[in-house]
């Protein structure tokens, strides 16, 4: 169909069998087997581990959202990290970023490297990566922006570095989603999410998915999922298709709000930093411009002390404090507590993330509803 991205978020360009009965929504196939219409034959499908109609339709969504040859559905985004880490063997060594998410941070340091992978953690938006090559390096692994000092990488850059030494180029494209921004057009080789957020968008399942254009990568997903069997559920892929049904118009919706908001927060005396990949004086702006269709509307901003951070978080109403991102409501997050817990602290620090850091996963309510809690946030804060 050559169908533009928003109408793909609905509708799949490959052609597909229509459900017999005419079912708008892709039906669940809540099964555990498949029977055979006799000996040597198979409808295709087996046993769901292997694969299944739910989990097959949301991953072509997917891939043909990221411009991929195939997606590959996990039960969590933590999951499919984790797949991608079976790549490597031990004395492989990668680049990565030093601000990931927390969780990405621990699997590295506490599985990873018990495994016999080396890293070497550097800011990759501003470090000349050539030098640290290695004989046993294998991988580049980054965030654009990252999580959550909002950092930006330059994908082509990194890229072309990669292919010049033939190592993989792996990013974690959760904050952007596939509406905003591909990196396998940019020569990325794995682009991988958490579904859970804004591709699922409500706050109510959990997933992960890695998108290739490699055929023999691809291939080598598929066994990794079926030996390993962290699989997405089919009732967790029905949620997400049905999410990804709105992602064009709630990324836009968030996306408005979040610069109206960084522009709020910038006039006040008590914010010492907005940083948001959309304002004009952020250093990774123009390349935002560049290789991405927006800015997103994930922001973090920076008080002048910890105990107002910690206050704001008690005078909240409307914006809930909580963990994740992504979903229609928006979530403030405290990093150094939660997200970002398991990451010593000279670590975040380095990064810039200190106890007076916020991070807002901004939600498509009206946006003055949202100003007006958080300024009542602020006022009663300095109240106390």
């Amino acid at each position: 169909m050559g169908c533009n991205i928003d109408t793909r978020c609905i509708h799949i360009e490959q052609d597909e069998k229509p459900d017999q009965y005419g079912a708008i929504s892709y039906p669940i196939y809540q099964t555990a087997t498949f029977a055979h219409p006799g000996v040597g034959r198979s409808t295709g499908y087996d046993y769901s581990r292997s694969q299944n109609p739910t989990r097959e339709n949301v991953e072509k969504v997917v891939a043909s959202l990221e411009n991929g040859t195939d997606a590959v559905a996990f039960s969590s985004g933590m999951a499919a990290i984790s797949a991608v880490m079976e790549l490597f063997e031990p004395g492989d060594h990668l680049i990565v970023d030093t601000d990931l998410y927390g969780g990405t941070t621990r699997l590295f340091e506490q599985i990873s490297r018990k495994n016999g992978i080396a890293f070497t953690g550097v800011n990759i938006s501003e470090t000349d990566l050539e030098p640290l090559l290695q004989e046993n390096t294998k991988a580049i692994y980054l965030e654009t922006p990252t999580n959550p000092m909002m950092n930006v990488t330059d994908l082509e850059k990194v890229c072309g570095l990669a292919k010049k030494h033939g190592i993989l180029t792996i990013v974690d494209n959760t904050f952007m989603s596939p509406y905003f921004q591909n990196p396998l057009d940019l020569g990325a080789d794995i682009v991988l999410h958490s579904g859970t957020k804004y591709l699922g968008g409500h706050n109510d399942t959990i997933a992960g998915f890695l998108v290739v254009k490699d055929e023999k990568l691809a291939r080598t997903f598929r066994e990794l999922i079926q030996t390993i069997g962290s699989n997405l559920a089919p009732f967790d892929c029905f949620l997400i298709r049905r999410g990804i049904q709105t992602l064009a118009v709630r990324m836009e919706k968030a996306q408005s709000n979040a610069i109206k908001i960084a522009h709020w927060l910038q006039k006040r005396t008590d914010v010492t930093r907005v940083i948001y990949p959309g304002l004009s004086e952020h250093p990774g702006y123009e390349i935002m411009k560049r290789q991405a269709r927006g800015f997103g509307a994930m922001l973090t901003f920076e008080v002048e002390s910890a105990g107002l951070a910690l206050e704001i978080l008690n005078q909240i109403s409307l914006i809930r404090f909580a963990e994740s991102l992504g979903g229609t409501e928006t979530l403030l997050t405290y990093p150094v507590t939660q997200t970002h817990a398991d990451v010593p602290r000279e670590q975040r620090e380095k990064n810039g993330l200190t106890d007076c850091i916020l991070r807002l996963s901004v939600g498509i309510e009206n946006p003055e509803d949202l100003i007006r809690d958080l300024e009542k946030a602020f006022r009663n804060a300095h109240e106390k």
